[in-house]
């Protein structure tokens, strides 16, 4: 992988291992030569992650609509910066820059831009991996609920293993080197309609 999206809240959160987990995350990346992706904020878990890359002279890549600009704070050390017109152009192309995606905590944009990539990729409009760093148990509930699905019958169980989840870094950026997409077939047969 030559880069790595990482979508994450642009707060610091309440718990301080979610910026200490951030920072190391992008400290990780820049060693393993992994360049990153991500919102272009500097502040909260957005500017910790940018932070720990470029304290390890990564390369980092801020993907900021112009509107939030001023809102999130553009970090202005970064290694490009580029401003798009609105949140849909800036997750696409946070994902045509990358080859893989983690999320870290963060609140309902996270949410979404993670969901949309992990729905992208069960769909089969992209073989990348999709990942949640799990610091301290953050996505949890999540976890249960996407079981819950499977058990419900509306989520096979192939598409739950595209959620790769670890608590380490190390482990995460593992699981994603050997990740092994899905082969998707068709949702309806006319058998079935």
């Amino acid at each position: 992988m030559k880069r790595i999206t990482v979508f994450c809240g642009s707060s610091p959160g309440h718990d301080p291992a979610f910026m200490e987990m951030a920072y190391q995350l992008g400290q990780q990346l820049a060693a393993s030569k992994i360049g990153l992706v991500y919102g272009g904020a500097k502040v909260g878990l957005m500017g910790a992650v940018a932070d720990g890359a470029l304290s390890k002279q990564g390369k980092v890549i801020g993907v900021l609509p112009t509107f939030l600009r001023t809102k999130e704070i553009a970090h202005e050390g970064l290694t490009e910066l580029i401003l798009v017109e609105s949140m849909h152009e800036r997750k696409t192309k946070m994902h045509e820059l990358s080859d893989g995606i983690i999320a870290l905590p963060g609140g309902y944009g996270t949410l979404e831009e993670y969901f949309e990539m992990l729905t992208w990729g069960q769909l089969g409009l992209h073989k990348k991996p999709v990942a949640l760093l799990n610091i301290n148990g953050y996505y949890d509930g999540l976890l249960s609920l996407a079981d819950t699905m499977v058990t419900s019958g509306l989520l096979k169980p192939v598409n739950r293993d595209m959620m790769l989840v670890s608590r380490t870094v190390e482990d995460l950026l593992q699981q994603m080197h050997s990740y092994n997409p899905p082969v998707v077939g068709k949702w309806l047969t006319p058998e079935k309609t």
